[in-house]
């Protein structure tokens, strides 16, 4: 395939940003310009040369501009390919061959994302000869360039300087691209609409959160090193521009498949706390996390719960990191450091680790939207489980928590939300002292946190993900010196546990809700 010349272009956009720059430059190069609606408005408001559809297929816009595009001549000179059969048939038809097609379409995802949109405007905003021509055009990208993104219009004027039209190359990548954000488009419409029935004549919206078609669009952003192991190979797909989507990596090895699932395991946890803070994390399980004055004063109380475990680990903050706590990381080896912004001395000392990979990562607030897990033959969906603290905590035992003590419950049951179910976190108000994680019985998961632990544990508070099956965990913690315990409650045996917390007289308080964390 060659490069085509562009003669004649179709230009009808609902996002209208950086357009006149573009098609000044093509009628500056002869391109003649077929428009419709508000986009000629525009256009010729703007000084240029535009020719409305309408006179070029001899037919108006009907039903309110629904019918304008919608015709032979239009499609005609979108599909021809540039044989001497289908030019004298596109002639026949009083045709002339189209070969740019710029459009956006109706603006439906940003409606029925507005809490206010009715029905009426969601599917007054399904477009339909929009698609249409972006989907004719890039069916035949042999002979035509199809535009559906203005971040394309600057390339593209390049290329036709450059080049005297659009490669082949070009062609392709931009038909991809338009039938990517048709699939798009019309996912979702469906997933809307399958959030909308029909009762007593008139359309209404379903109850719940999951409508019945759910159609997933993610964009690729990088291939990974390996996945879970080497004989894997893996790559990393991106919803949108935020989050891990929008992470900047300043220096070090190529990430790999073990390194996002950490990086998204440290980052979580450190946007929950309270700053400044900092997470260590290995095999997405806390070694440790803390609060202090500086991120340098964080990290070395984070570090201490486990530094053993934190070899080869992920360290996190959520404020920013300096020159000193740079240096401080610099003395272990790491696999991944990252913050909301780096100041220019801790770059300049983390260069030194030429293998630590460097993650800049600005957005600190709650992950939005629907958590999802693979199962063999579909998708387990859920709904996030979001930061904070239970409204309704309930002290159960005879002893309330004294306010230090109080402060260490909400930091380890923070903390524990984080840790592979069974989950036994002990700590105090500045950070985690001993973490079990992943263990099948509770009582065992509180001994690892007792052995684990970097100091005596007398005094220290412990937070659980779910409830005490049995008193036995409760009393190896008293055994451990614990004075405090937060946990869901909800066991069949929560009379016998909290008997046996007045007997050791330790303070308990139920949250009345579960963070279970299995995969």
């Amino acid at each position: 395939m060659k490069t085509v010349a562009i003669q004649r272009a179709l230009i009808s956009v609902s996002r209208k940003e950086n357009l006149e720059g573009f098609v000044r430059f093509l009628t500056g190069r002869g391109v003649e310009v077929l428009s419709t609606g508000g986009t000629a408005k525009l256009l010729r408001e703007a000084g240029l040369p535009v020719t409305d559809v309408a006179s070029y297929t001899g037919s108006p816009e009907v039903m309110e501009g629904r019918v304008k595009t919608l015709h032979p001549r239009v499609h005609g000179g979108i599909l021809a390919r540039r044989t001497e059969e289908h030019l004298k048939d596109l002639e026949r038809l009083g045709g002339a061959p189209i070969d740019l097609v710029v459009v956006n379409l109706y603006p439906f995802e940003r409606v029925v994302a507005s809490p206010g949109a009715s029905i009426a405007e969601a599917i007054e905003n399904i477009d339909i000869g929009g698609p249409s021509m972006v989907r004719s055009a890039a069916k035949n990208f042999e002979s035509v360039a199809v535009v559906v993104d203005p971040s394309d219009y600057g390339p593209l004027m390049e290329e036709i300087e450059r080049e005297g039209g659009v490669t082949a190359e070009t062609r392709l990548r931009l038909s991809a691209k338009a039938f990517q954000r048709t699939a798009q488009y019309d996912g979702a419409i469906a997933r809307h609409l399958s959030t909308i029935r029909m009762e007593g004549g008139e359309l209404v919206r379903n109850g719940g959160t999951f409508p019945d078609f759910l159609p997933l669009f993610v964009h690729k952003a990088q291939s990974l090193r390996y996945g879970e192991n080497p004989q894997q190979e893996a790559a990393f797909y991106r919803e949108g521009d935020r989050f891990l989507g929008a992470l900047k990596q300043y220096q070090g090895k190529e990430l790999s498949f073990n390194n996002l699932l950490d990086l998204h395991g440290a980052w979580a946890l450190a946007c929950e706390l309270p700053r400044p803070s900092c997470a260590v994390i290995k095999h997405t399980n806390p070694c440790g996390a803390a609060l202090g004055a500086t991120p340098l004063a964080a990290f070395r109380r984070a570090l201490q719960t486990d530094s053993l475990s934190a070899f080869g680990g992920i360290v996190a903050f959520n404020v920013p990191c300096d020159g000193e706590a740079a240096l401080a990381l610099s003395e272990i080896f790491l696999e991944i450091v990252v913050a909301p912004s780096f100041e220019r001395k801790a770059l300049e000392v983390l260069s030194r680790k030429k293998n630590l990979r460097v993650i800049e990562l600005k957005d600190q607030d709650p992950f939005p939207g629907w958590d999802f897990k693979r199962v063999a033959g579909g998708l387990l969906v859920q709904t996030q489980d979001l930061p904070g603290l239970p409204e309704e905590r309930k002290v159960v035992t005879k002893r309330a928590p004294t306010e230090s003590e109080t402060t260490a419950l909400d930091l380890a049951w923070k903390v524990c939300k984080h840790v592979k179910s069974n989950a036994i976190v002990i700590g105090d108000a500045e950070g985690t002292v001993g973490v079990g994680a992943g263990q099948m019985s509770r009582v065992d998961s509180v001994k690892i946190a007792r052995m684990k632990a970097y100091r005596d544990t007398r005094g220290c508070s412990a937070a659980s993900d779910a409830f005490f099956p049995f008193p036995d965990g409760v009393e190896e913690l008293a055994e451990a010196g614990v004075t405090a315990v937060i946990q869901p409650g909800g066991s069949i045996r929560d009379p016998e546990v909290i008997e046996a917390a007045d007997r050791l007289k330790l303070a308990m308080v139920f949250t009345g809700t579960r963070h279970f964390r299995h995969g």
